[in-house]
């Protein structure tokens, strides 16, 4: 019976153990994962040959309408209908989805937005290949309507 005692002990305690260093191993991974979040979005810059890029379709209604196609098709599932980086894919996503409502998004110039959706950045898709670049250029000015 003693001896049966003690090997239950040895046990509690080897789960204890374990809990512990179960709820470490989570609490550092959560960590982890909020500061990978917040630096993501905002060390992700474009380089400066993107700043001077013209678009195109700058004040084009129309071009406004299209992104908006494109992005219901390419985007809501990981940026979500209004652009808040909150699409159904968001939880799976390391780092999140920008939220496009953001100062850090809108304050970037259109050449660096096109930039961004051209070439990606995991695991953000680069669309270079993907999508036309007045497909991509349409996308900006859609993603310039979220502003607050």
């Amino acid at each position: 019976m003693i001896k049966i005692k003690a090997n239950q002990q040895l046990v509690f305690n080897k789960i204890n153990k374990m809990k512990k260093i179960i709820y470490t191993f989570l609490l550092l991974l959560f960590i982890g994962a909020f500061t990978n979040e917040i630096f993501a979005q905002t060390n992700w810059k474009a380089p400066i040959e993107a700043d001077i890029m013209v678009n195109p379709l700058s004040g084009d209604a129309d071009s406004v309408k299209k992104g908006k196609k494109v992005y219901t098709q390419m985007c809501v599932i990981c940026h979500g209908a209004k652009g808040k980086g909150d699409g159904i894919a968001s939880a799976s996503l390391n780092p999140k989805p920008a939220n496009f409502i953001e100062a850090n998004i809108q304050e970037q110039t259109d050449g660096a937005i096109f930039w961004k959706l051209t070439n990606g950045k995991a695991p953000m898709a680069a669309y270079k290949d993907i999508l036309s670049e007045t497909q991509r250029w349409e996308l900006v000015n859609y993603i310039r309507t979220f502003k607050k």
